[in-house]
């Protein structure tokens, strides 16, 4: 291994497939967690911020790590190689080859310069001419092949390679799968495909405003974080070999539901989610952890029920019936009571005085009642109208000119 090959190993950090050790300290169980996957390699002397702390080889120490590998049960193959006071340990054995490791087909002009220069800077991996170098030492390359996780992270257009590579989103009018108003298909690679679902939800659900002071407080409808989680669990653990189905983003007027093909993998069942991590892609999902995009410890469902519980307004339910749903459900909003519209009591003193008024003055105006009574003359002229169907009031001649008398002084 060139000084060359190893700097871009320390600058890529720990993977899928590498893993950085001081000293022998428990080498044997990495020996064999590689060997029951896919092989890997195990770096020592180096820790665990990619420093090189350097190890003394000689053949006491070279006989240490074979005699590990032997006794491991059954033995694990390795091959011993030495580089710049570090030993590298490749191990030879392998497990069957998942999805994300198949090699695939692939046509070079359908590789996406631009998605893979900003993958190595959102990895901080410096850029360089040698893409073949980087790929492997990513796990998606191999055999001058990209394996099926370059593809779906690399290529201009997954779909072309890999037919169910994409995800559907719909929004539909009112709370039933029956009319669609807005609908996009994504298919470009895996991050693009997270980041524009995200965009269609925001752009299909509403946003509330709380105002305090001279700021303004923007309140999505649904918890965005708990959603972006949701949509990674679906691309990452989907399971890539079922044809008929990609992952599905369906927003009603009353909830959000994101399908993912694939039903839970042993051990892993429903009640033990956010408690043990179990990976259909570890690839696929460790190159998203490059990123920062999600973490190796099997959190994200806890996360989700998190942002749902600090959001306030949205309750997450799962279903795993063979695919794998996430819920977000709007709680029921309970509509408020509107009372009943009770008539307007007039007072009977206001009355009173307003026929007391206009039996001394006939021709009294209703702005001088309304300043007489202390009432404005919107008021006045409801209640003359009231006085007139009680038949206690009425006018005599035109609206100018004309007087007002008491029925009563006919009698």
């Amino acid at each position: 291994m060139s000084r060359k090959e190893l700097d871009f190993i320390l600058q890529e950090g720990e993977g899928l497939k590498i893993e950085f050790k001081e000293s022998l300290k428990n080498i044997d169980k990495e020996m064999v967690a590689f060997a029951n996957s896919e092989g890997g390699r195990i770096f020592l002397g180096i820790s665990d911020d990619n420093t090189i702390k350097g190890i003394m080889i000689n053949n006491r120490l070279k006989s240490q790590v074979q005699d590990m590998a032997n006794n491991c049960d059954p033995a694990v193959k390795i091959k011993l190689e030495e580089s710049d006071g570090v030993i590298k340990e490749m191990l030879l054995s392998q497990g069957p080859v998942r999805f994300d490791k198949q090699l695939k087909e692939f046509d070079s002009k359908d590789f996406d310069k631009i998605a893979f220069a900003d993958y190595l800077k959102r990895a901080n991996i410096g850029y360089s001419r040698d893409k073949d170098n980087i790929l492997f030492n990513l796990g998606v390359q191999d055999q001058g092949k990209l394996t099926n996780t370059g593809v779906l992270f690399f290529s201009k257009n997954p779909k072309k390679y890999l037919i169910n590579a994409y995800v559907t989103c719909a929004r539909y009018k009112g709370t039933e799968k029956v009319k669609v108003i807005d609908r996009k298909d994504i298919e470009a690679n895996l991050i693009r495909q997270v980041e524009d679902s995200i965009k269609f939800i925001e752009r299909n659900t509403m946003v509330e405003y709380e105002i305090k002071g001279l700021e303004r407080k923007e309140i999505p409808e649904y918890p965005i974080e708990a959603l972006r989680e949701a949509v990674l669990n679906a691309v990452m653990h989907r399971d890539y070999f079922e044809t008929g189905a990609n992952v599905q983003i369906d927003i009603l007027d009353d909830r959000i539901s994101i399908t993912n093909i694939g039903g839970l993998i042993k051990p892993l069942t429903k009640d033990k989610l956010g408690k043990i991590a179990v990976r259909r892609n570890p690839l696929i999902a460790d190159l998203f952890h490059r990123v920062g995009l999600v973490e190796k410890m099997g959190t994200g469902i806890n996360r989700i029920k998190e942002e749902c519980r600090k959001h306030g307004k949205v309750r997450f339910e799962i279903e795993t019936n063979g695919y794998f749903i996430a819920i977000f459900k709007l709680h029921k909003k309970v509509p408020e009571k509107v009372p009943e519209k009770v008539p307007e009591k007039v007072p009977e003193k206001r009355l009173a005085s307003i026929l007391e008024n206009i039996g001394k003055n006939g021709k009294i105006t209703i702005l001088d009642l309304a300043g007489i009574v202390r009432a404005n003359e919107k008021t006045i002229k409801r209640d003359i109208e009231k006085l007139k169907q009680k038949g206690l009031l009425k006018r005599v001649g035109a609206a100018k000119g004309g007087h007002w008398e008491l029925k009563q002084n006919e009698k």
